[in-house]
This record gives structure tokens, C-alpha cells and sequence, in this order.
């Protein structure tokens, strides 16, 4: 018998927002795995589970994933996680890596479960679904991210201010996740485009650390957390008389 893994959904900060699968999971003997950046660093996805009052077993490890785009690097890291995951999952155990958001969205564990595959196509791996950041966002914010036929883009800011442009000019709502490295960037388009007052800027979103901010040009300058993300609702689509939405003014 070997056991299974399963990519377990935390939520993106708030403890009362993990499942009860997850939950059931967490509390089972299966060994634990969580990333971390860099070797004995912290990991927000842990820290989730310990707000919950869970206690970190013994059964259970670091598996780094450096903050790297260097591809040749990454790699190696994955094999090294797989490798510990495997090795564990061959001896009988059930093995569950902790996500903070959801498993399925922009996460780490999507390449640590295809990395495990390569190494043994018979374990059997299983994602657990859970709250992503930016539906806790828009919850928190109170900006719905959709309504009626709207249309939704959720893309990292990374992918640049051209294409952040473009998407502005097709969809009714746009969402920008790790917007830190081009905050300022990002800023001043939204500038251009008289779409501040329907912005907002949220960081860690449901966590004890969360900001809301909707005075956007407020930041400028500012170096913000990595988790944090910018949602804007684009009025260019809206009919005429229609109410322009956006963030909530706290």
C-alpha cells in the first residue's frame, strides 16, 4: 500500500475560511509539508493552519521554493520536494502540502504534484478546492467581482502593463494579483484611464495583517506586501445611468 497527496486549501489568511475537507485532512495522521522561500523561513500557509489552532506534528517538513524565475533552479527544487514527498507516500503514509488560497490558482503545488507524477505515476493525488485570495478580497472589499453577464480577468501583474491595458478595454472587472513590483506602474495607467475611484488595493486579505486601501495613489512609493492584489471595475462597459461599483470607502 502507498499513500496518497493531497494539496490541501487553506484559504488566503482567514482560519474560519478553510473547509471542513481541509479540516479533516489537518487533523488526520497524514505527514505534513509546507513551503517556505528559503531553507528554515517561515511559510504563510503554516501559519494559517497554527491560527486555527493546530499544532505543527512531528511528521511533517519544509519544502523550498525559492523566489526565483531562473527555470534551471526551480526545477532542481521541485525534484528535491517531490523526492521528500515520494519518499514518504511509498512507506504507507498519506502526505498533504498546505496552500494558502486554493490549490488549483496560481499555485506552488500544481508543479510539485506533476513532479511527484514523473516519479511515480501510480500515486494517487488529489487537490482540495478552497477560498483564493481574491474572491476573499472582493467579500472583504465589498466589490462584487461579477454580476448578471459581466466578464471577469484574473492575471499576475507581471504579465505587464501592456497587457494589463488591453484586458482594461475587455473585460467589466479585472484582477491584479502580486501587483507589487509594478505598483507605481500600474498606478498611473489606472490614472490615465480615470479608473482610481474604481479601484482598490487589498494586502493578505482576511489574515489579522489585512489592509484595504482604496486611495490608490496613496501607495505610491510605498513597498507593499507580496500578497496583496488590486481589483478594478472597469465602468466602460456599464450603460449609461448605470451605478459606477467599486471599493467600499472604510
Amino acid at each position: 500500500m502507498i499513500g496518497n497527496l493531497y494539496g490541501v486549501s487553506l484559504g488566503p489568511g482567514d482560519p474560519d475560511l478553510i473547509t471542513r475537507r481541509s479540516w479533516r485532512l489537518l487533523q488526520s495522521e497524514a505527514y505534513w509539508t509546507y513551503p517556505v522561500k528559503k531553507r528554515n523561513g517561515s511559510s504563510y500557509a503554516l501559519q494559517i493552519a497554527l491560527q486555527a489552532g493546530l499544532t505543527k506534528p512531528e511528521n511533517s517538513t519544509e519544502l523550498v521554493f525559492p523566489m526565483t524565475h531562473d527555470k534551471e533552479k526551480l526545477v532542481k527544487y521541485w525534484l528535491q520536494a517531490a523526492q521528500t514527498v515520494v519518499e514518504q507516500i511509498q512507506q504507507g503514509h498519506d502526505v498533504i502540502f498546505l496552500v494558502e488560497g486554493d490549490a488549483s490558482t496560481f499555485s506552488t503545488f500544481q508543479h510539485l504534484a506533476k513532479t511527484v507524477k514523473s516519479l511515480d505515476e501510480d500515486i494517487r493525488i488529489e487537490t482540495i478546492p478552497g477560498v483564493t485570495s481574491f474572491n476573499a478580497a472582493a467579500a472583504r472589499a465589498e466589490m462584487p467581482l461579477a454580476d448578471t453577464d459581466d466578464t471577469v480577468a484574473i492575471i499576475p501583474a507581471g504579465y505587464g502593463l501592456e497587457m494589463i491595458d488591453a484586458l482594461l478595454n475587455d473585460f467589466d472587472t479585472l484582477v491584479l494579483l502580486k501587483v507589487k513590483p509594478i505598483l507605481d506602474d500600474i498606478i498611473e495607467l489606472l490614472q490615465q484611464k480615470n479608473l482610481l475611484p474604481n479601484s482598490c488595493f487589498i494586502e493578505k486579505a482576511g489574515s489579522p495583517e489585512e489592509r484595504i486601501v482604496h486611495d490608490i495613489v496613496s501607495l505610491q512609493g510605498e513597498k507593499v506586501n507580496y500578497l496583496s492584489l488590486i481589483m478594478v471595475s472597469n465602468n466602460h462597459h456599464r450603460k449609461r445611468g448605470e451605478m459606477i461599483r467599486g471599493c467600499r470607502k472604510k
